[in-house]
């Protein structure tokens, strides 16, 4: 089936534009020095991974949490809060500070460049599941659209956050390509949505076979992900 002219493109966030779990494991560490300071009884009672098992069970009894993960934090942090007998004022400051350590993020250094350049001939758009900041971080410029699952409340593989955001492009779904990592959420869920999908496999990990997904093209990097679509664009000349 012949695709039209794509006019659009849609990134992920974390794992695409940059490695997220580094970030998180020393944003998670400086947070816990920082409630030492500021909520001891909190920081003497639970460990880092006291905390994370915690906020695992808290999602897996609250599902809904997922749409909003600052929230579910936030939740955690007030059960374990009300657990220490700490005082509940240094809640907000935990939240500030940690958000503050996740948006220390490193991009893939293929990144800016071919944002640079895709720039130049399509719109440009996020859309995640996770709580980045991309003004915080520096790139809100480069994009038209940036949609969180936190605000839209319903996060990927909904096919509603993906047609939101086409339609803030002003495309249609046929006329927009997605980018990410995840298969499920990313390829598949924009693919039900109407849009084609990149697979970004940077580990060159052969995941999709099993999983039975078929995405629209598979890349290594950002360059060969510019490389695909300078093909698609000038297939449509």
């Amino acid at each position: 089936m012949s695709h039209p002219r794509p006019l659009a493109i849609l990134f992920d966030l974390d794992d695409t534009l940059w490695p997220i779990a580094p970030v998180i494991v020393a944003a998670e560490l400086s947070l816990h020095d920082w409630l030492a300071r500021h909520a001891p009884k909190v920081a003497q009672r639970f460990s880092i991974a006291e905390l994370r098992a915690r906020r695992m069970a808290l999602l897996e009894s609250q599902p809904e949490l997922a749409v909003d993960l600052a929230e579910l934090r936030r939740v955690g942090l007030r059960a374990v809060f009300e657990l220490a007998g700490e005082d509940h004022a240094h809640i907000d400051g935990a939240i500030a500070h940690f958000l503050a350590q996740r948006n220390a993020v490193t991009l893939y250094e293929d990144v800016l460049p071919a944002l640079q350049a895709m720039k130049q001939t399509l719109r440009l758009g996020t859309i995640t599941n996770g709580n980045a900041d991309l003004a915080a971080i520096g790139l809100e410029s480069h994009f038209e659209v940036m949609l969180a699952a936190a605000q839209f409340g319903r996060p990927k593989p909904d096919p509603a956050i993906f047609l939101a955001a086409c339609a803030q492009l002003g495309v249609a779904p046929r006329q927009a390509i997605y980018v990410g990592d995840d298969l499920h959420l990313d390829v598949r869920g924009a693919q039900q949505a109407g849009l084609r999908a990149v697979w970004l496999n940077r580990s060159g990990s052969s995941a999709h076979l099993d999983a039975g997904i078929v995405p629209d093209a598979i890349c290594a990097s950002f360059a060969e992900l510019l490389r695909w679509l300078e093909g698609q664009l000038a297939a449509q000349m």
